[in-house]
């Protein structure tokens, strides 16, 4: 399916009202975030005021003025959130209301070694509105699409196949956290419409014959790759090996890396593109059409959530994944009740050439999942052809119509698992992107699929213990994923499988209406608590101190690290793992346990 022409205009009054409040939720979004982060000093210097409308912060500016900004009760991530899409000059009541006036106006307030940082986010600003925009204008032939490709009915969304139809869904979803997720830096609107998985195009493959001396192989690369001559390269096949190249990556960054890796003149491009594929929620992982469970992870040339956080593939993240694969191996083969339960992607077979932009990991999906929905837990409260929700379609096929049964039973997982881990001194970067649930095929069955097993944190001390040395010996590429304590880990646990993995969706189905967001919450404690009393031990007194009875947990400082402020300013050693704090929505109403 290819992405439908459209427009962005505003000729008549309907599109510009559309555009207006499509910036409007952008903008109290982005306003959130920054409160949040407390960027500027809006959460630590910024006096509460009342108003007959409601709640105000008040930050003084050095001119002797102040912002106003209005604001309402959250719980999620702050205590508050923007209640209104704007700001407002004290002085003359001059009101912002738009992404670059407010961001202009902060701006002025940074340090000016930060102001950079301030344009570069007004640009992810910029680019989002237009990728909003164009998500709204798509949406129907998106939907018509999906449904001509995979039927009108999700029960037949089935396999690895239909699990790339959510995540077509999911792509237009915005992330719980990070303001600007559907912007990716350089790509224009072509680009988006060719290679975005939010139009779920199919596109092939181009490839670079590189010496074969100059490329890293691990494992056996799958059956059916191209030779040099098969791509049309005659008389290289015993001299070079053939790499994938994400067709985005074409052109000047792919001629800047060979450079840079001193390949440019063995290095020699295919002209024919070979291996059809479709673009998953990840844009830089990609499925061959006709071997959905083989996906290529390829790196691309642009960067979403922060200008900092790139696409590019590291070798060394290459090794990480293998080695955190082996360490998921070794808990799993000890914990019986969590085998057949808890599904691993394959994802020791990979190649690179040294540098970042020349790389492929060959990830490999069991292969029995045909009767089965694979949906990545991202896609639960996107929108399915017709308007309702996808954890709608969900709940009705597999658990009676409740979609609050649903959830109870992917944390019910999802907590044991993750608890158990941390029982080993782990926690992973396990998100919504990284997590599906696996559906049936019989109503009630569930499954965890993961992938992505770099960046997690692991106290050695504790693997140790566990595991022995010769156990805790995995070999990773990355000295920031062990630590001597359980702090870092502890606040993986909270930041990706708490929040992201469950609170999201408390708060996400309260706002949906489908049920009280208290009772949600008292759910995600509930199965929280008994996942972590099932656990026992020194690592439940961890979790219970950490992250049940905390007065306060960490939350992702995701704009501050990955855009507005350097590594150097912001001292984030990981700019997916720095953090500020936000209000326990775990604790029981009245602040106890």
């Amino acid at each position: 399916m290819h992405a439908p022409g459209t427009g962005t205009g505003t000729e008549d009054g309907a599109t510009a009202t559309t555009a207006d409040a499509t910036e409007a939720e952008l903008l109290t979004r982005v306003l959130g975030a920054l409160l949040r982060e407390d960027v500027v000093g809006l959460r630590t210097r910024g006096t509460p005021l009342d108003r007959p409308d409601g709640p105000w912060l008040r930050l003084p500016t050095p001119d002797g003025d102040a912002l106003l900004l209005p604001v309402t009760e959250d719980g999620f991530q702050h205590t508050f959130a923007a209640r209104l899409p704007l700001i407002v000059r004290e002085s003359d009541g001059t009101r912002l209301p738009t992404c670059d006036t407010v961001l202009a106006a902060l701006r002025a307030l940074a340090d000016p070694v930060d102001r950079d940082g301030f344009d570069a986010f007004a640009e992810e600003c910029r680019q989002t509105l237009a990728t909003m925009r164009l998500h709204q204008a798509t949406a129907q032939e998106i939907a018509e699409g999906l449904t001509e490709l995979y039927g009108a009915d999700l029960a037949d969304w089935t396999g690895l196949t239909g699990c790339l139809a959510y995540e077509t869904l999911a792509a237009r979803l915005d992330h719980p956290v990070y303001p600007t997720a559907r912007g990716r830096s350089g790509l224009d609107e072509e680009q988006l419409r060719r290679y975005a998985p939010e139009f779920h195009p199919t596109f092939a493959l181009r490839w670079l014959a590189l010496p074969r001396e100059s490329v890293t192989v691990a494992g056996d690369l799958p059956d059916g790759w191209p030779t040099p001559s098969g791509l049309g390269l005659a008389g290289l096949d015993h001299t070079h090996v053939a790499l994938p190249v994400h067709p985005s990556t074409v052109g000047a960054p792919l001629d800047a890396a060979l450079r840079e890796a001193g390949l440019a003149d063995r290095a020699v491009l295919a002209d024919r593109p070979y291996l059809p594929v479709v673009p998953t929620l990840s844009m830089r992982t990609v499925a061959p059409t006709a071997a959905p469970s083989l996906h290529l992870k390829l790196p691309l040339a642009t960067a979403t959530l922060g200008l900092r956080n790139k696409r590019s593939i590291k070798p060394g993240t290459l090794v990480d994944g293998a080695a955190g694969q082996r360490l998921l191996a070794q808990v799993t083969d000890r914990e019986p009740r969590l085998r057949g339960r808890v599904l691993h992607a394959d994802e020791t077979v990979y190649a690179h050439a040294g540098h970042e932009l020349l790389a492929v990991l060959c990830r490999r999906y069991p292969t029995d999942l045909g009767d089965c929905a694979v949906v990545p837990m991202a896609a639960l409260l996107a929108e399915a052809p017709g308007g309702r929700l996808v954890v709608d379609h969900l709940a009705d096929r597999f658990h009676a119509g409740d979609p609050i049964a649903l959830l109870d039973a992917v944390l019910t997982l999802l907590f044991d698992w993750q608890t158990t881990l941390f029982g080993y001194g782990i926690a992973l970067e396990s998100h919504q992107q990284n997590v599906s649930l696996v559906f049936g095929p019989d109503p009630g069955d569930l499954r965890l699929l993961l992938k992505d097993n770099d960046g997690p944190r692991v106290n050695r001390a504790r693997l140790t213990a566990r595991l022995g040395a010769d156990g805790a010996s995995l070999g990773f590429d990355d000295t920031r994923t062990f630590t001597t304590d359980d702090r870092a880990v502890a606040d993986l646990f909270t930041t990706v499988t708490v929040h992201l993995c469950a609170g999201a969706y408390a708060f996400g189905l309260a706002r949906h209406g489908r049920a009280p967001l208290a009772e949600l919450l008292r759910l995600v404690r509930d199965r929280l608590t008994e996942a972590v009393d099932r656990l026992g031990g020194d690592a439940a007194v961890v979790l219970r101190e950490r992250v049940l009875n905390a007065p306060e947990l960490p939350v992702k400082a995701m704009v501050t690290a990955g855009t507005l402020l350097s590594k150097a300013r912001s001292g984030a050693a990981d700019i997916n793992k720095h953090y500020t704090t936000g209000p326990n929505y775990l604790l029981e109403e009245g602040g106890s346990p």
